[in-house]
């Protein structure tokens, strides 16, 4: 090993080191909480628009959207407020208030069928959530400092997909094996877990106190919110951001479905089994095709294997410049995985988006973190949500309404049977959206594959990648011009 290799060893070990007690307590609660978040969020898309006879819903795409969409725009608008309350009342009481939110709307989720009460709970649930994320967040932000910050984010980032992994490989099996109600108790007693560590292990930081009330504090944080919008370098890459995060919902708000409708996932699944009988059961959950979150979940995967290795990587790179660099990689790995009915190029595409992801939003993180003025943390942290919600309010559309019109299979299918002055059922609750593919495969005289494969020639789903794509490319052009017209300029004064 030479000299320069030694040094750079020496230099990522005492940054390890660098990292405090509290800064590895919230990544570990990071981890289970994103276990129980997207244990449920990975196949909560399959859970609200699968076929009644096997436990699911069976709501239309029009009416995942607004559930998933709306809801979790909410809650990502939330931490703009909960980070202000968490500042005021302590870290510990917060955490305690939101997991035990956590927990029983996890489990009472699982046992309402409607739209509305569905929509509510979850709802409830999204209000939980909401006010751990500033906390967690402004942990880490305090745990860390310019030298470490980066780094800090990328691990705390690989946290996030450590749970993101754990959570969908569990729920793949569980559902495939006991059904649908399993998944939402074992988010129940994952976030049971993290009551019990915030109680047991916890410490409460040093904050900085002040006399102003609640409600005192939430007006301020309102003119701090504005103060930090003015900036320029701040403002303008929250709007940027927006288009990230409307392209990253892809992954799991219309790609488990667009995997379900239109992926032979049993072929995939057969392919694999010739490499490793054991991958390919732990792919579909012990059944016979492999479950679309088995595939989502390669994203989080490739994030707990690369994420240090990237942020490392990162370290040596300007901040806006690592962002565009993952954005084109990100676009393309999207791009790809609804391009094709592929089975094999989606998995490609996962793993292409991955690399761009782990790229772009632990610095985009780091970014905001720096700016931060001591004390207001968590609410600066905050603002890394504000684009998460515009994105989430446009993924409602293009999840739901715009899904629904192109790429769902049903309604394509149903389309189809019309136009051929086919009689079909309507789908209701003796009649469910598994029974009216196979009586449609029935009066085509085609098997499922080949009816699947002619909707798919005729009607052309995957259009909807010039959509998510386009987004993409809007994105990173919005990110040259940020960099050449305000970053640049900025930073050649701080030189001179």
């Amino acid at each position: 090993m030479n000299k320069e290799n030694e040094n750079e060893k020496q230099g990522f070990i005492q940054l390890m080191k660098s990292f405090t007690k509290p800064f590895w307590i919230a990544s570990t609660m990071e981890l289970f909480e994103r276990w129980a978040w997207y244990g449920l969020f990975a196949v909560l898309a399959l859970y609200l628009t699968g076929s009644t006879d096997e436990g699911a819903l069976g709501f239309t795409h029009i009416e995942k959207g607004q559930i998933m969409g709306f809801v979790t725009a909410i809650l990502y608008l939330l931490p703009l407020f909960t980070g202000v309350i968490s500042d005021k009342i302590g870290y510990k009481l917060s955490l305690i208030i939101a997991y035990v939110m956590l927990m029983t709307g996890y489990y009472f989720m699982g046992e309402v069928t409607s739209y509305s009460t569905v929509f509510l709970i979850f709802l409830y649930v999204a209000v939980g959530a909401a006010i751990f994320k500033p906390v967690a967040s402004a942990i880490v932000t305090k745990s860390t400092d310019k030298s470490n910050s980066t780094l800090g984010f990328g691990i705390f980032y690989m946290m996030v997909n450590v749970g993101g992994f754990i959570g969908p490989a569990f729920s793949s099996t569980l559902r495939t094996q006991y059904g649908w109600k399993i998944v939402f108790i074992q988010a129940a007693v994952v976030i049971f877990i993290n009551l019990l560590i915030v109680i047991f292990f916890f410490k409460e930081p040093d904050r900085v106190k002040s006399d102003e009330t609640i409600s005192q504090a939430m007006l301020s944080a309102l003119k701090n919110i504005w103060e930090a919008i003015k900036d320029s370098r701040l403002s303008v890459l929250l709007v940027i951001m927006v288009g990230f995060w409307t392209m990253f919902n892809q992954l799991f708000y219309t790609l488990p479905t667009f995997i379900e409708d239109w992926i032979d996932t049993a072929a995939l699944h057969d392919s694999i089994a010739q490499l490793s009988p054991w991958l390919a059961s732990f792919m579909s959950g012990g059944g016979k095709s492999v479950n679309p979150e088995m595939l989502i979940n390669i994203d989080a995967g490739a994030i707990v294997l690369l994420q240090l290795l990237v942020s490392y990587f990162v370290l040596k790179m300007r901040h806006v410049s690592a962002m565009i660099s993952g954005f084109i990689v990100a676009s393309i790995g999207i791009g790809i995985t609804f391009y094709t009915g592929n089975g094999l190029f989606t998995i490609l595409g996962i793993v292409i988006f991955a690399v761009g992801e782990m790229m772009t939003n632990p610095t985009f993180s780091s970014f905001i973190a720096l700016i931060s003025p001591k004390g207001k943390e968590a609410l600066y942290m905050g603002t890394y949500f504000v684009p998460v919600f515009v994105g989430n309010l446009l993924t409602t559309f293009i999840s739901g309404n715009l899904y629904q019109a192109w790429s769902d299979k049903l309604s394509l299918l149903q389309t189809e049977m019309g136009s051929r002055g086919l009689a079909m059922p309507k789908i209701s609750e003796n009649f469910s959206k598994n029974e009216y593919f196979a009586l449609a495969s029935e009066k085509l005289e085609m098997t499922q594959t080949q009816m699947t494969q002619m909707i798919w020639d005729t009607y052309q789903p995957n259009s909807i990648w010039y959509v998510i794509v386009g987004i993409g490319v809007l994105t990173i052009s919005a990110l040259f011009i940020y960099d050449y017209m305000v970053i640049k300029p900025k930073e050649k004064q701080q030189a001179l």
